[in-house]
């Protein structure tokens, strides 16, 4: 019996291996639209609704909203969290947009290279990707024989993270992240909101619609930052989840039943399991590599390769994503994290 407030006041847990599945995940999912084109369903989605990739990106906003609380509640000074944040995502995002349009992008262009880089859209991808609002998702002449001619993909999600960071700044600077009982308030305000918007059918904007559904598991996560020494981990509840999640998937709370799961059973997996397990630790946190340099790499194997079926090019493309990982984290960002001392 292992309680959640327990297991997280250390920092021997198995995120770091648990993010990186999930961003493999993310590269799975992908092989099918990227091989076969877009509109096509991997196997998994036509059962549950959901893609691989759309199951790891909840679980990562499950975790995050877990442990961005926790920093937040940890560190004496606004300015200080918002620094180890922005470390934490834009340093990476940055070479990668870099190494994409101005590396990878001029080798593979179909267009002579004077002419590449005399395109507007050569020149906006950055700028439009870094600042998150409204990433480019191609760029002149790449890719564009390949099924699926995009060169990112994922990046989309960030925006929403930067703006569950802020919630997190917003509800914590009025006192509600401290103590059980006041956040259990901005539960109930939030989950009012929810349920206005997903059941009355209230006109809002797509992106909103977006960060609506990306926001739920992360603000599980920081529910249960805070109630974390009140929860219990047990894997008869995973199982119970588990098995709510699957009767009730094709109900009006099939979404928050499946987030339920996948948020607690992430807080299981993260600190239950131990021994060799935790020996992953060992390695880097190589997650976020993965996840910013799957599709651009994805998109160079069916360059090089042509299009394949998806598991001959999900083993062409994870060693080769799995490298570019390796070396971001050792080189960028990793080196960006220390700057917080």
């Amino acid at each position: 019996m292992v309680w959640l407030g327990t297991g997280a006041q250390g920092r021997d847990n198995n995120f770091n291996l648990i993010r990186m599945i999930a961003a493999t995940l993310v590269l799975v999912s992908h092989a099918w639209p990227l091989t076969k084109g877009a509109g096509v369903m991997e196997p998994l989605q036509a059962f549950t609704g959901h893609s691989l990739g759309t199951l790891a990106v909840y679980i990562f906003f499950a975790i995050s909203g877990f442990l961005i609380t926790a920093s937040y509640t940890r560190t004496a000074r606004l300015p200080r969290f918002l620094l180890a944040r922005g470390l934490r995502l834009f340093p990476g995002l940055a070479v990668s947009l870099l190494l994409v349009a101005f590396v990878l992008a001029p080798l593979v262009t179909l267009l002579p290279l004077s002419d590449y880089l005399m395109q507007p859209q050569t020149w906006t991808f950055f700028p439009r990707g870094i600042t998150l609002i409204s990433p480019q998702y191609t760029l002149p002449g790449v890719f564009i024989t390949n099924p699926y001619p995009t060169v990112e993909g994922p990046i989309w999600t960030l925006i929403h993270e930067v703006a569950c960071y802020g919630l997190v700044v917003l509800v914590g600077m009025v006192g509600m992240l401290r103590r059980n009982w006041p956040v259990l308030g901005f539960l109930g305000v939030y989950g009012a909101s929810w349920i206005a918007t997903t059941f009355f059918n209230l006109p809002i904007h797509p992106r909103l619609i977006q960060l609506q559904g990306l926001s739920l598991p992360f603000v599980m996560g920081m529910v249960a930052w805070v109630w974390r020494h009140n929860i219990l981990l047990s894997g008869w509840i995973v199982l119970g989840l588990a098995l709510a999640a699957l009767v009730g998937k094709h109900s009006l709370i099939a979404y928050p039943l499946l987030i339920s799961f996948l948020t607690y059973a992430s807080l299981w997996l993260a600190y239950v399991p131990n021994g060799k397990i935790r020996n992953y630790n060992r390695f880097g946190d190589y997650s976020y590599g993965m996840y910013i340099y799957a599709m651009p790499l994805q998109g160079l194997v069916i360059w090089i390769f042509g299009p394949t079926d998806p598991l001959p090019h999900i083993i062409m493309a994870f060693p080769i994503t799995l490298g570019a990982s390796i070396l971001s984290w050792n080189f960028i960002e990793s080196p960006a994290l220390a700057l917080r001392k």
